[in-house]
């Protein structure tokens, strides 16, 4: 097939196997077809065909994420390449990818980027991935390397991928090309291909995530979260100011402590005087309380007078022989003599105790003394262990009161920045609104466009609402029996021929539009006849090249407009009558 002619952007792709069925592509409309032959069974599916697979190996040449085990990087692939014969800046070029080794692309063709970055290899120039899309966005996009100063800014990779939509996820929503798509990107994104100022919606979201990024760090330190203790700012500073009174205090105690070198003997010393004067202490009391009893029977003790004896006895009418009163006698001086050996004893012993305790009260005076210089010298002075005691406290309260300084000077800034970015916010957002008003001519432009494209469908435009707000851009696509899923595929179509067309006036451009056969799913035939005539009309009428899968049997033939044969767009067929009418020669699915 003769290549030559209009310069196009995907002119052909193929693998390094001969099962592999390689499809080359014209200026224009593109059908692939899934056929199912007569001689298949009712178990034989269109699906595992190739038509999602074709699509897979255009994004793979032009610089997907390759992940293992996901896509093509799986195990019956392992050893196939797979290439596009492609334009760009008006010259034609190869570039082929290998599962094997995805981190690089081989690029055949003479362009000044790929000298400038690329390294020169026996088949051609080798670029790393990254480097590649990093050209694809500036040559296909206008992609300026100066734009990467944005943190949130549009890449090739995720422009494409609104032209050469993936996957089930990529025709679920016009703005979207997957799921739960973050909402900057979604801004950002929509904003370049409209022809609005992406940059303001790019600074726009800076602003906003350092915003939020402000506000959530501060609910942590309010929760406690960095810092355990909970307050305002005036709360911190009240700890604060409590906690630099400690620091002074502790401040002064650790320079007016002494270590004493002997300070556990002295304390252990201590101890034993402490031991000792309890001991003579209770020998006093105990001597004290004996002294007493002694002193108390020395006065008590008196000699039994023999006399009362003799009266008692007369009383009680006995008569005493003058034996018995001789023998009172004796025993009356005896009893004298008891007396004065007692008294002698307890004489003697009232003097032993009081020499005891003059004693005891010198050794308990001197103990008292001596123990009191000891303690006077572990008051003044004190163990290297209590001097590391007190550093280490101090030191905890030196890290209290740094992490609370520190945490009150953050939520100050905190509140600085706030305001700041407050009016910086202000500020972005007229700025954005002066350059919403300066471009309302593109805006009308696509708008008009997407109105034409709902009305060739369903005879009544839709509407393509762009709004400017405090949050940004918002997009919104309304269209009469829009709660219907076909509806919602015919709103990705207009949204996505709109943008085709868009571009197509641009330069630099892709000038490219891909669909898997999802977007048709479930749309009315007369819609889906509708589309595709549309879709091949205005691809040649403005220039862009329009590639689209479809299973045979869906195609409405009999709602085509009169001379629209669609078999003469057909670039190739895939059937499921063997395993190599399949793309790959091959299931592997």
């Amino acid at each position: 097939m003769d290549l030559s002619g209009d310069l196009i952007m995907i002119k052909k792709i193929f693998a390094n196997k001969e099962s592999f069925k390689t499809v080359e592509f014209l200026p224009g409309f593109n059908l692939i077809l899934a056929e199912r032959t007569k001689n298949s069974t009712k178990t034989d599916s269109r699906n595992g065909l190739g038509k999602s697979t074709l699509i897979e190996i255009l994004h793979f040449c032009l610089g997907s994420q390759a992940k293992k085990n996901q896509g093509l990087l799986v195990e019956p692939l392992k050893d196939w390449e797979f290439g596009l014969i492609m334009s760009i800046d008006d010259e034609e070029i190869t570039v082929t990818r290998e599962i094997n080794n995805p981190k690089y692309v081989q690029i055949e063709g003479d362009l000044p980027h790929i000298r400038k970055i690329g390294k020169k290899t026996l088949f051609g120039t080798s670029l790393d991935v990254k480097e590649w899309t990093s050209m694809l966005g500036e040559s296909l996009l206008g992609l300026s390397p100066a734009n990467r100063n944005y943190k949130t800014q549009p890449s090739f990779r995720s422009v494409i991928s609104y032209f050469i939509r993936k996957g089930k996820d990529a025709y679920s929503k016009p703005f979207e090309y997957f799921r739960k798509q973050n909402t900057w990107e979604i801004q950002v994104n929509n904003a370049f291909l409209l022809g609005l100022s992406w940059e303001n919606a790019a600074q726009l979201q800076i602003l906003k995530d350092e915003q939020e990024q402000i506000k959530n760090t501060k609910k942590l330190l309010n929760a406690g979260l960095i810092l355990k203790n909970e307050g305002s700012i005036g709360d911190l500073e009240a700890q604060q100011v409590q906690l630099h009174g400690k620091l002074k205090k502790e401040e002064e105690d650790l320079k007016s402590f002494k270590v004493h070198s002997q300070y556990h003997q002295i304390h252990q010393d201590a101890n034993l005087l402490s031991e000792k004067l309890h001991s003579y202490t209770n020998d006093l009391i105990m001597n004290d309380q004996l002294l007493k009893l002694y002193q108390d029977n020395l006065v008590d003790e008196e000699p039994a007078s023999i006399n009362n004896l003799k009266e008692i006895y007369s009383e009680c009418n006995v008569v005493f022989p003058e034996i018995t009163l001789r023998l009172l006698d004796e025993v009356e001086q005896f009893h004298h003599t008891i007396i004065k050996n007692r008294k002698s004893f307890l004489e003697t012993e009232i003097i032993r105790l009081k020499q005891k305790n003059s004693k005891l009260n010198e050794h308990i005076e001197k103990i008292t003394n001596d123990r009191a210089t000891l303690l006077e010298i572990l008051e003044s002075q004190g163990a290297l262990e209590e001097l590391n005691l007190l550093q280490k406290k101090h030191w905890d309260t030196v890290n209290e009161y740094d992490t609370i300084s520190q945490v009150l000077e953050n939520l100050k800034n905190f509140e600085t920045r706030l305001s700041e970015l407050k009016i910086a916010l202000e500020i972005q957002q007229q700025k954005a609104s002066r350059e919403y008003d300066e471009r309302r001519n593109i805006r009308e432009k696509v708008i008009s466009y997407f109105n034409e494209y709902s009305e060739y469908l369903y005879h009544s435009p839709g509407k393509l609402v762009i709004d400017l707000g405090s949050k940004g851009f918002k997009y919104n696509i309304k269209i009469e029996r829009d709660k219907s899923d076909a509806v919602g595929n015919m709103k990705i179509f207009c949204y996505d021929m709109a943008l085709a067309r868009l571009w197509a006036e641009r330069i630099p451009s892709p000038k490219l539009l891909v669909h898997d056969s999802l977007i048709f799913a479930d749309v009315d035939e007369r819609q889906r006849a509708t589309a595709l005539e549309t879709a091949a009309l205005h691809a040649k009428k403005y220039n862009f090249q329009y590639i689209t899968t479809y299973n045979s049997d869906l195609l409405p033939w009999t709602d085509f407009s009169k001379g629209f044969d669609p078999k003469k767009y057909v670039r190739l067929t895939l059937t499921d009558e063997s395993p190599d009418g399949c793309l790959l020669g091959f299931r592997y699915i």
